[in-house]
C-alpha cells in the first residue's frame, strides 16, 4: 500500500506570523466575511501589487500555535492581484486540507506566514512571484511568473508530527485468525501475520480499540496515521515517519480509507485487504493499521 497522498491543493504545492510593511503605493487587499465564510477579496483602485511579503490577521483565533511540521487542516482561497481571477478554494468543495507546514511543502509564504499563527484564525496574505511559484509560475492553475497572488487561510487544526493522543477502549473477542497488532495509542504499531493465516477475499474493518469521537462519514476529512505489511509480513508503507497525513472519506477517488466510515474517531483499526486478481494471495494481501485521530469538515464547522 503506498503512501496515500490528498491532492487538494494543486496549486499550492510546491518545493512566526508577522505583517509585513508595504511599499510605496501599494495596499493590501482586504476580504470580506468571518471565518470560515468564503471570502471575497477587495484590491483598492489605483494600487499596485507590494514587491514584498504583507500578511495580516484579520481573524485571531484562541487555538494553539501552529509549529513547523504540524500537519496544518485549513480552508483557502486563492487569486491573483492583477485580474482579480480566484483560481482555487476549498470552500466551494466544502473539504479542507491539510499539508504539512514550515517544511517546504507549500509556497514559500505560506511556510513563513502561517507557522506562529494560532488555530482559530483568519490569515489574509499578498504573495510576490518569488514567494510562490517563482519565475515558471504555475500554468496549471494559469499563474505567470509575474503573478502576485491573494490569499486567505482559515486555520482549522493542527497535529503535530508524532505523539498524537488518543482516547480509545481496546475491544475485546475480537475474531480467531487475524493479523496481532501490539503497541501503545500514539506510537507506531507491530503487525504480525501468523505463518498460517488466510489472506482475505474481501476487505474488512476490525475496531482494535474504540475512539470517543464522532463517527467518520462522506464529505469529511480523516487525519489518520497508519503502517502496512503484506501476509508474508514485509513492510509495504508507513505514514510514521512523515507524520499524519489528510485523507477525504468518500471522495472522487475511491480509497481504502473510504472503509472507515462509521467508525469513531480515536479508533485503531485493522483493516485486511485482498490481492488483486491474477497476483499472489500472500504477497498481495495487505493488513493495514489506522489510527483515526480526526475527522473534519468546512472551517464553518469548527467554530
Amino acid at each position: 500500500m503506498r503512501r496515500t497522498a490528498l491532492i487538494l491543493l494543486p496549486v499550492l504545492l510546491a518545493g512566526s506570523l508577522a505583517a509585513c510593511s508595504s511599499g510605496g503605493g501599494s495596499d493590501l487587499p482586504t476580504a470580506s466575511g468571518k471565518f470560515g465564510d468564503k471570502p471575497k477579496i477587495t484590491v483598492a483602485k489605483d494600487t499596485k501589487a507590494a514587491k514584498t511579503l504583507e500578511s495580516d490577521v484579520l481573524v485571531e483565533g484562541d487555538g494553539p500555535t501552529v509549529k513547523k511540521g504540524d500537519l496544518l487542516v485549513a480552508d483557502y482561497l486563492g487569486e491573483t492581484y492583477a485580474n482579480k481571477k480566484v483560481f482555487d478554494n476549498s470552500y466551494d468543495r466544502k473539504v479542507p486540507a491539510a499539508f504539512p507546514i514550515g517544511t517546504g511543502n507549500v509556497i514559500p509564504a505560506w511556510d513563513k506566514v502561517l507557522v506562529g499563527a494560532k488555530i482559530g484564525s483568519r490569515v489574509l496574505m499578498s504573495v510576490p512571484p518569488k514567494q510562490g511559484y517563482g519565475k515558471k509560475g504555475n500554468e496549471q492553475a494559469g499563474i505567470k511568473g509575474t503573478d502576485t497572488l491573494v490569499f486567505v487561510v482559515d486555520l482549522i487544526a493542527r497535529y503535530p508530527k508524532s505523539g498524537t493522543a488518543q482516547k480509545n477502549t481496546p475491544v475485546t473477542g475480537l475474531p480467531a485468525g487475524l493479523p496481532t497488532v501490539e503497541g501503545d495509542a500514539g506510537s507506531e504499531p507491530t503487525i504480525t501475520v501468523p505463518a498460517n493465516a488466510t489472506p482475505p477475499e474481501a476487505p474488512k474493518v476490525t475496531v482494535l480499540a474504540k475512539g470517543t469521537g464522532p463517527a467518520a462519514s462522506k464529505g469529511k476529512l480523516a487525519i489518520v496515521e497508519y503502517t502496512a505489511v503484506d501476509y508474508t509480513g514485509k513492510a509495504v508503507g508507513s505514514s510514521w515517519q512523515q507524520g499524519p497525513q489528510g485523507v477525504p472519506i468518500g471522495g472522487q477517488q475511491a480509497s481504502p480509507f473510504d472503509l472507515l466510515e462509521g467508525v469513531p474517531s480515536g479508533s485503531r483499526v485493522l483493516l485486511t485487504l485482498p490481492a488483486q486478481t491474477g497476483t499472489d494471495p500472500k504477497t498481495g494481501s495487505v493488513a493495514v493499521v489506522i489510527d483515526l485521530l480526526g475527522l473534519h469538515g468546512p472551517a464553518k464547522e469548527a467554530k
